[in-house]
């Protein structure tokens, strides 16, 4: 894979450890939360022809903010009284079992290994509407899997019981395994953190993606410092407006 150097950019295992914030609901009449609700809003209504069942977040580099979006995302769409699924496809680096306070014994890999069952691995998490499936084990060969038929046998299944699939993916840059997904799903979302993504990387990201095919619907520009006149575009985690791909 290519190495796009950005001198501000690190690596960030806190989510790891800690999950990620959940403004959504932490401060569901925010700034912020409002800002997730528009990116809602457009999601819906970027594909007016053909409603939109499964989504796949991801973004350019690691520690680009993709699970704190797909994660918020899910939340605000389940307040809508949609039935939502949110499934951790980083096999690499999950995050969701910690975000939602969830049990990964069994999940995804374990799923497509042979190793639990399909009631098995969807959780309900504390929020009405809102449902999981975890990570499970990290699996020494996450593209060999994520790459089965048996995955596009279980979204076949699942879209039958869900309103709509969110897939937290990897770095399109890093791995394989969002290229392998993102022709699966419905849309892709590309997370775009201000002042932290390479422009390159950012460019190259969407050219992979093309290249399988994916439908981009667009990219949420997050971590956004405003003109010094507003100051920040919320306390937390800012978000440009979604916007769809021309």
């Amino acid at each position: 894979m290519l190495n796009f150097k950005n001198k501000h950019k690190k690596l960030d295992n806190y989510s790891l450890h800690h999950g990620v914030g959940l403004v959504a609901s932490d401060d569901p009449n925010g700034i912020i939360s409002e800002q997730f609700k528009t990116i809602r809003t457009n999601i819906q209504f970027s594909s007016v022809d053909k409603p939109l069942k499964s989504i796949l977040f991801t973004s350019s580099e690691p520690s680009e903010g993709k699970s704190t979006v797909s994660s918020n995302v899910a939340v605000t769409w389940a307040q809508q009284n949609e039935k939502v699924l949110l499934i951790d496809a980083d096999l690499r680096r999950p995050t969701v079992h910690q975000t939602f306070n969830v049990d990964n014994k069994k999940g995804l890999s374990n799923y497509l290994l042979g190793n639990a069952t399909f009631e098995e691995i969807i959780q309900p998490t504390d929020f009405h509407n809102l449902y999981v499936i975890t990570s499970g084990p990290i699996p020494p060969n996450p593209s060999e899997l994520l790459g089965s038929n048996k995955i596009k046998q279980l979204f076949t299944r699942l879209s039958e019981s869900f309103g709509l699939l969110i897939l937290d993916a990897p770095p399109i840059n890093t791995v394989t395994d969002a290229q392998v997904l993102a022709h699966l799903v419905d849309g892709v979302i590309l997370v775009v953190p201000q002042g932290i993504a390479n422009k390159a990387a950012v460019a190259h990201a969407k050219q992979a993606l093309l290249m399988v095919h994916a439908h981009i619907l667009g990219a949420v520009m997050n971590r956004v410092i405003r003109d010094q006149h507003y100051g920040y575009y919320g306390s937390y985690y800012g978000l440009e407006k979604y916007q769809r791909k021309s």
